[in-house]
């Protein structure tokens, strides 16, 4: 009897931890079945987030020059956003710039429409917006202010990232190198052509008859 007693005692936590290791796993099998989210794979955001109005921005960052270099002053970044408009009304982003960082900031077309309730993504991989004239170089790891304007939900500044155009990121496109602008020649004035003289005929003398002598 007493034999038995201990054998059961012993029994007992072994099958209580085989059940605790098979739950785990029966419950994965079942997640797994039904394409559980939390088993996929997702890119993590890197890049800035804020609301502004109704305005929610997300995933905001500029892409710099592979890793181990940088882009040089002077030159273009893209910029990589999404947008969403959760306000009743419509909106517009109409530009973005980024103050003592770059010269200018330019939006493809122009204005972004944000309908009401609505998602636009600029998250490439081609830039809608884009950095023109860095006053420094910018590579991976900086955060520079990037300032967006919205024509009803008023503008923010945010921190934004730079990521580099490596790993993840690789795919995505740089922005445009602008064209150089040539001066234009300026046209030189055809010499004036001086007037000839115009030479006066000489006037012929015409010799009065002499007066007959009366006689």
């Amino acid at each position: 009897m007493i034999r038995r007693s201990s054998a059961k005692k012993v029994a007992r936590p072994l099958l209580i931890g085989a059940l605790a290791l098979l739950i785990p796993a029966a419950i994965a099998g079942c997640e797994a079945g039904f394409d559980a989210p939390t088993l996929e794979y997702h890119q993590a955001s890197g890049g800035a987030h804020v609301v502004v109005n109704g305005i929610t921005v997300s995933n905001l960052f500029v892409l710099g020059a592979p890793v181990g270099s940088a882009l040089p002053p002077g030159s273009s970044a893209s910029v990589f956003l999404s947008l969403f408009n959760g306000g009743s009304n419509s909106d517009s982003l109409v530009s973005v710039s980024a103050p003592g960082a770059a010269s200018s900031g330019q939006v493809s077309g122009g204005t972004v429409s944000l309908p009401a309730n609505s998602e636009v993504n600029l998250t490439g991989p081609q830039p809608s917006v884009v950095l023109n004239g860095l006053t420094s170089s910018l590579s991976g790891g900086q955060d520079i202010p990037v300032t967006l304007d919205f024509s009803h939900a008023g503008s923010v500044t945010v921190q934004v990232p730079v990521q580099p155009q490596s790993f993840y990121y690789s795919t995505y496109s740089a922005a445009p190198t602008p064209a150089p602008t040539s001066p234009s020649a300026t046209p030189t004035p055809s010499p004036t052509p001086t007037p000839t003289a115009t030479k006066t005929p000489a006037k012929k003398s015409t010799a009065k008859p002499s007066a007959t002598p009366t006689t």
